[in-house]
């Protein structure tokens, strides 16, 4: 099989950079936008961790942070938890954020998938979500329910 493209989301959010950073890293945010926790120290060279404090099954996504620059790029390997010791069967995310006079520019890129359709097919109807909850989440104080509707197939 050839590989999957990657795949690009692009998203304009009224919050500093290092309001956004904090919320794509910080559990204490994610679980309200994301129902998740990415528990991670992001530093270059640190595991990380997606993981749901009441899922018995632990992690769902573990990966390694590859760069970490502090409220500008953020780039980390995303693996099924049992992939996690095998680099080459991670896909890869990138976090860029751009201030503009009265907003920032968050780009999510998630590429390297190989031919891994599944993964590319979950994370295209996950991160639309996931950003859109985290955009209503900085701008008006609350998340959304995100996965209230199936994701499409």
């Amino acid at each position: 099989m050839t590989e999957q493209p990657d795949f690009v989301y692009v998203t304009y959010i009224q919050a500093t950079p290092e309001r956004i950073w904090d919320a794509l890293t910080q559990p204490k945010f994610t679980r309200e936008y994301w129902g998740h926790d990415l528990v991670s120290d992001w530093q270059k060279g640190s595991r990380w961790a997606h993981h749901k404090p009441d899922d018995p099954n632990g992690n769902r996504m573990e990966g390694t942070v590859v760069e970490s620059d502090r409220p500008r790029r953020l780039v980390f390997t995303w693996g099924r938890a049992e992939s996690a010791a095998t680099p080459d069967a991670q896909s890869l995310v990138t976090y860029e954020l751009e201030q503009f006079p009265d907003t920032v520019r968050l780009t999510v890129t998630h590429g390297r998938f190989g031919a891994d359709e599944k993964m590319r097919k979950g994370i295209s109807g996950g991160w639309p979500r996931v950003l859109a909850g985290l955009k209503s989440y900085l701008e008006t104080g609350k998340a959304p329910d995100i996965w209230a509707a199936p994701v499409a197939k």
